[in-house]
Parts: C-alpha cells; structure tokens; sequence
C-alpha cells in the first residue's frame, strides 16, 4: 500500500473516495466524515440547538456550517488540517455555540485538552455540543491511519471515549454535562461551563 500525506487521505475522502480509519490492532471503520453536503436527521435535530452564533472547531468539509449559514445562524468552520484549533481563533469567550461532531473528540489524542478549548471559545452561558463513541467505548488512546483502497497515511494517535465518561472528560475540562442524546448509533452530551 503507498504512503502519502494524512492531508491527502483527507482530500480524497471529501472527494466522495471511500476512506477508512484502520487502528494499530488490524479493526478498520469508515471514516466518519459525512456526506460532504449532506447533513442527516439527527444532525439536523443537533443543529437546531444552535440558535445563536456557532463555531465547528473540526469542521471537515464544513456541512454543518453551510447548513446553520442557510437558515441564519452566524457560523465558522475551523478545519483542522488548514488552521490550529488551539491556536488564536475569532470569537474567543464570545461563542454562543461550539460544535465538536463526526466523533471528532479524538483530534490531539486528549479530550480533556480539546474539552478545555471549546471552554475557552464559549461564552458564559454557552453550550458545547460534543459527540462521544458508544457507551461502554474504554477512555483511551490509539494509534490509526487513514486508508483508502491503495493508500494510507502515516499512524497518528487518536483518542476515544464513550458516552459514559462525558461527566468525567467534562469537570476535568472546567466544563458540566447538561443533557445527552443518542439516536441512530450516534451519542452525543451538551456542555455548559461548570458553575
């Protein structure tokens, strides 16, 4: 199999490429990316929490924010790949909204790092809306690459976690979980600052 850049993995993926993310332990999962333009019922009923200015921290191909910007809700996308999420953004402390979706809790393989970040975009009565692997998922580290079907990108860490560690990840992060919604094998909790 040819190596190539994870950016490139990535690109194709948005091209509509089957993309695969395979962990050091052989078990292979689709990428969970998304139709590029396309956004589903239960991201749809997520999105319609967001009813003030949002910000998609690991936007991918930014269907989220296209779909909050054509009903009116003030939205920016941060795609990871092009800009650092724990790097100088707009809006910080001023977000009504943060968005942490298509499981992408485990970019920088530690969620109470990321977690710490969405706090710092919210504003005090803002909410995080942060998706989790399925319950029972062990908090945890990984190795994984990207693949498609002649290539793939260098090993990278990855964090998981479920459903069931959300009220941990969030007090260490200075943040409080204020409900949970699971619906089509997708979980997710919506956060708040902790009091």
């Amino acid at each position: 199999m040819r190596r190539v850049k994870t950016t490139e993995i990535f690109e194709r993926a948005l091209s509509g490429d089957r993309v695969w993310m395979r962990a050091a332990d052989g078990s292979r999962a689709p990428l969970p990316l998304g139709h590029p333009r396309v956004v589903g019922s239960f991201e749809s009923r997520v999105l319609r929490l967001c009813s003030g200015p949002t910000i998609d921290v690991v936007c991918g191909p930014g269907r989220f924010v296209e779909w909050l910007a054509e009903r009116g809700t003030p939205a920016l996308g941060v795609p990871a790949l092009q800009r650092d999420v724990f790097g100088q953004l707009p809006g910080g402390g001023r977000w009504h909204h943060v968005l942490v979706m298509d499981h992408n809790l485990g970019l920088g393989a530690n969620p109470v790092r990321l977690l710490r970040r969405v706090g710092e975009l919210l504003r005090p009565n803002g909410t995080a809306i942060v998706e989790f692997d399925s319950p029972g998922v062990a908090l945890g580290v990984r190795a994984v690459r990207l693949e498609t079907r002649d290539a793939a990108s260098p090993w990278f860490p990855w964090a998981q976690a479920g459903l069931d560690s959300a009220a941990e990840l969030a007090a260490s992060a200075g943040l409080a979980v204020m409900s949970t919604m699971s619906d089509d094998g997708r979980h997710l909790a919506v956060m708040g600052r902790a009091a």
